[in-house]
């Protein structure tokens, strides 16, 4: 016998880890998007900041598949980014 699970879980913090396996070739054409040699978004190292003007990439999306630990570094150092961005 199964226990059925509530229709909503109270959390501050989600992760998922799910198999990346890239970012869909769409995304590059739909937003102009450079991409590394790996097919990962370009993305400079320390702003996130990709190759079109107020677009950041960070995570697997930037690095490739990679431990869920450098995900959680890289959001913040990207919504830091995003910030100071949107503060200019």
């Amino acid at each position: 016998m199964s226990a059925r699970l509530p229709a909503r879980v109270s959390a501050q913090l989600v992760l998922l880890s799910m198999g990346f396996v890239g970012s869909e070739e769409r995304l590059f054409e739909e937003f102009k998007l450079a991409k590394t040699p790996n097919v990962s978004i370009a993305a400079d190292d320390s702003s996130y900041a990709t190759s079109v003007p107020g677009v950041f990439a960070a995570g697997d999306a930037r690095r490739g598949q990679s431990l869920v630990v450098w995900a959680i570094a890289e959001g913040r150092g990207a919504a830091h980014a995003v910030d100071k961005f949107l503060r200019k």
